[in-house]
């Protein structure tokens, strides 16, 4: 992580509770965005491998490719749900 400088470390300490909050809010959101952005360019990466095998010459999917990615992003979203519900299990029970 980049260091703050000392300069807007002592400006972060004069905030109040509320103006904390707001900003932990905003970097909670942001980080979040971060994280579904990260996770469709994955997304997006695999399945195009695996499934775009013809030269692009149009602007769409051909009519073996076009299934393949569905398949491909509901396999790939079916695995996450399974890993978030074992992950929340895990953690209500533990």
């Amino acid at each position: 992580m980049d260091q703050i400088d000392p300069t807007t470390a002592a400006a972060l300490q004069n905030l109040s509770p509320k103006d904390k909050q707001e900003l932990n809010t905003f970097v909670q959101g942001e980080s979040q965005k971060a994280q579904i952005q990260h996770t469709i360019h994955e997304l997006n990466s695999m399945c195009f491998k695996k499934c775009v095998t013809s030269r692009i010459s149009t602007g769409s999917l051909d009519r073996s490719e076009e299934p393949c990615m569905k398949n491909c992003v509901d396999r790939y979203m079916d695995a996450n749900m399974t890993v978030i519900r074992h992950l929340e299990k895990m953690r209500t029970l533990g």
